[in-house]
């Protein structure tokens, strides 16, 4: 891939991916075969191709039994989740430039859940209830801190949620994490599901603005009754209200912003109009410029869906080893973002031009699987034997 006087090519691109991962210090060579690089290559192989790590190691000749690659992986797990999350979320913002921490950021904040259709290791709590999707009440949950700036989409901090913890302390270990690497934020983006006082009275203790989208809970009053709170913000105009959260000592005031979108139904030629209520503190601007400055939030949905690009398939009931999954095929689109800011920009300073289509993520990928075929496979045909 050439981008004026830079050349990048498979071979660099897996090498800085090893690199990431060697810096996490997860493995221990477990002797001649089975050292950490090659170990680390499999799993890159694994979520490049989005196979289990036995389909990895299968047409390699070179690599060992996957039985050997899990108990190197299991091997070197902390026994602690802080010790992990610390690890894998320094791999995930190690190559970071100074130069980001010279100015602020818009960071989104969402969660992600991944179906599960098993029974949890060994608590309860190791999954966390939802509604039903995709045939299931349960999942691993995931939370990520993103800026959400085109170009500049890089995942900050990821921690794994349990059932029984609260969104506040979710985004407490997030923020400390952005606190660690020295990061300033100028704004935060949130999910409905933290739409709460206590999210709100948190996030105005750390001195942050935020912005969020209201969700309107309880019963509609009778006919013939008045409205109050929410729901008679939300027949108002478009413009600016306030609005106090929760009851008694937890009472917290912000400011709703009532904001009008347009959209067309497929097969429709005609437009309708949808009402958007957002909740906001230290925020200005009009109802249409607070709708465009959510609307950057949604970046945070790509990165989930680029993660699934470099998804590990496994059936694996270790909570740990599938964040570890999880934190790689991040990482992967980190070094993604990362290339094209250090190598494939036009231009210098203020005035760079960010082109993805130099170089896809899948491009990326299948660039990754030829290096590790290169190291691991001895060159002889691909073939299945037939135990018949």
């Amino acid at each position: 891939m050439r981008s004026g006087k830079n050349i990048v090519n498979s071979n660099q691109v897996c090498q800085w991916a090893l690199e990431w991962l060697l810096h996490v210090e997860l493995l221990k060579s477990r002797g001649r075969i089975c050292t950490a690089t090659v170990v680390w290559s499999i799993v890159l192989r694994a979520a490049s191709r989005t196979v289990s790590i036995f389909a990895a190691c299968q047409d390699l000749a070179d690599a060992p039994s996957s039985q050997a690659v899990y108990d190197a992986l299991v091997a070197g797990l902390p026994k602690t989740r802080q010790v992990l999350e610390r690890r894998l979320n320094g791999s995930l913002t190690g190559r970071l430039s100074r130069r980001m921490q010279r100015r602020k950021w818009q960071v989104a904040i969402d969660w992600h859940l991944v179906p599960y259709y098993g029974r949890p290791a060994k608590s309860r709590n190791e999954l966390y209830r939802s509604r039903q999707h995709l045939g299931t009440t349960r999942f691993h949950a995931y939370a990520t801190a993103c800026i959400v700036e085109y170009g500049e989409r890089y995942t900050l901090a990821l921690t794994w949620v349990r059932q029984h913890e609260s969104t506040t302390t979710v985004l407490k270990r997030l923020l400390a994490r952005v606190r660690e690497i020295e990061l300033k934020i100028k704004r935060i983006l949130l999910d409905r599901a933290f739409f709460t006082a206590e999210v709100a009275a948190l996030l105005q203790e750390e001195r942050l603005p935020f912005l969020m989208p209201v969700v309107i809970r309880g019963r509609k009053p009778k006919k013939g009754r008045p409205h109050t709170g929410l729901r008679r913000i939300q027949r108002a105009k478009a413009g600016w209200y306030t609005h106090i959260l929760g009851r008694g000592k937890k009472e917290t005031c912000v400011s709703i912003c009532v904001a009008y979108r347009t959209y067309c139904r497929r097969g429709e030629k005609q437009r309708r109009n949808q009402k958007l209520l957002f909740a906001a503190w230290r925020m200005k601007g009009s109802p249409t410029q607070i709708r465009e400055i959510y609307r950057r939030r949604f970046g945070i949905e790509s990165s989930y869906r680029q993660r699934r690009q470099a998804r590990i398939y496994t059936c694996t009931r270790d909570p740990h080893l599938r964040l570890v999954f999880v934190a790689i095929s991040l990482m992967l689109r980190n070094l993604w973002v990362w290339i094209h800011v250090t190598h494939l920009k036009e231009g210098g300073g203020p005035s760079k031009t960010l082109r993805l289509e130099r170089l896809r993520l899948k491009r990326l990928l299948d660039w990754i699987n030829q290096a590790v075929i290169a190291l691991l496979h001895d060159g002889s045909t691909f073939c299945a034997d037939d135990d018949d």
